[in-house]
């Protein structure tokens, strides 16, 4: 059987192929993508069983990423399509390796295609979006990047340390380099109150880049900073998780407090992504009770699956200006957190590790936010929804819906989960 490196490198020639040739004939942009990402699945769940069911998520996110592209004539024809399998393989590959270098290289391959993406629009480049997104991201992934290695040289550094406190320089690097990547982290993915390019390149942004940019880009990075966290932390780090238990609560209140007095749709959607990852950013605390983490690990990756879902079913339904009300109302209630849908039970996950974590001020301030949400994801709903067509949009809807609605039972995800949270703590 081939190896995992060997398969995902021929996934990426055929990818890399494909994006070339698109240049003459669109669709091998298209089919060179998902021919890749079929591959990268593949490869990962054959060499790692225990990530199947992440795989599976992610697999059905890209491919669908990829069918919305259809709905928009891009400028750069077929390499739209090549960004977006790059994304996906990344994403894929997280898991599979405990090398630092090839972790932040995932990151910066999640991050950068997002530099194309945002600026793809029908009829020309949209260079003023991207210019003011390209400066926050850029400046997200030096402060990401150094920030990692701060805290992964502290790790070795001064690895067999009994008392930090009797190392006042090690204490220094270790806070520096922790607030510096939760700074990187919350630039990158939108967490107030860093936040401010948010709003304005999701309205200006054509949407169906938007919803690739708000579902599968904001997945890794999560995933890379509670690998770089849970791996190098210490004494120190029960006393530095106030700081993000902070900022998520600034983010879930700016994000929905946002969403419920703004009017544009695609603004509503920038203030709610604000609030989900202010959700998601929490579970960064529970890093203090490894025996717990993978609670949190579930709920985070539940989280941004149904965020990802929601966000790609919401976006395609603005620039088509609808789409069916009853797909409108699920995807609504998902992001609310009414069960048995996936919101619902990557909100349960984070609020069970948080009690464990002993936040439970940070667990009364989340359930508050999640009934502040109610409104405004109703309003969409109601706006966004639409009678029955028979076009992309509404099959790009369903099978994001179906996402949402595959975890009823969500036992065997959690399971995987705790395989994983395994691996994670081992040191990078």
């Amino acid at each position: 059987m081939m190896e995992l490196p060997m398969m995902m490198l021929m996934a990426l020639v055929i990818l890399t192929l494909g994006s070339v040739f698109s240049f003459k004939y669109r669709e091998l942009g298209f089919y060179g993508a998902v021919v890749a990402i079929i591959i990268a699945f593949s490869a990962v769940s054959l060499s790692a069983p225990q990530l199947i069911y992440y795989s599976a998520f992610i697999f059905a996110i890209g491919i669908i990423n990829l069918v919305s592209l259809k709905a928009i004539k891009s400028v750069i024809q077929g390499i739209d399509y090549g960004l977006v399998g790059m994304m996906a393989l990344a994403t894929l590959y997280i898991f599979t390796t405990q090398d630092l270098a090839m972790i932040l290289a995932a990151f910066v391959l999640v991050s950068v295609p997002t530099y194309i993406l945002v600026m793809v629009r029908e009829g020309g480049a949209n260079v003023e979006v991207g210019i003011k997104y390209i400066t926050f991201m850029v400046l997200a992934t030096v402060l990401f990047l150094i920030g990692a290695i701060i805290l992964a040289y502290t790790k070795n550094a001064f690895d067999g340390v009994l008392l930090w406190e009797d190392q006042p320089l090690l204490r220094f690097y270790y806070i520096l380099g922790y607030v510096m990547l939760v700074l990187g982290l919350s630039i990158e993915v939108g967490v107030a109150p860093l936040h401010e390019w948010v709003p304005d390149v999701f309205t200006s942004a054509d949407p169906i880049p938007m919803s690739i940019i708000a579902s599968l880009a904001k997945i890794v990075p999560f995933i890379v900073a509670l690998r770089i966290l849970i791996s190098t932390s210490n004494s120190l780090t029960v006393s530095i998780t106030l700081f993000t238990a902070v900022l998520a609560t600034v983010s879930m209140f700016t994000g929905n407090i946002g969403a419920l007095t703004s009017k544009e749709h695609a603004r509503v959607l920038a203030y709610s992504t604000v609030a989900n990852m202010g959700y998601v950013l929490a579970c960064v605390v529970v890093i203090i009770k490894p025996e717990f983490f993978f609670f949190a690990l579930t709920g985070a990756l539940l989280m941004l699956f149904a965020n990802a879902a929601g966000k790609i079913g919401f976006f395609t339904a603005i620039k088509s200006e609808g789409a069916f009300s009853p797909m409108m109302y699920m995807l609504a209630f998902s992001f609310i957190g009414l069960p048995p849908l996936m919101g619902f039970w990557g909100k349960l996950f984070i609020l069970f590790s948080l009690v464990k974590a002993e936040y439970i001020w940070l667990v009364a301030l989340m359930v508050i936010n999640s009934a502040i949400s109610i409104p405004y994801y109703l309003r969409l709903a109601r706006e966004l929804g639409v009678g029955w067509k028979t076009n992309l949009t509404n099959f790009i809807c369903i099978a994001v819906v179906i996402i949402t609605l595959i975890t009823f039972l969500p036992d065997w995800f959690f399971k995987g989960m705790e395989v994983i949270a395994q691996t994670i703590g081992i040191a990078i």
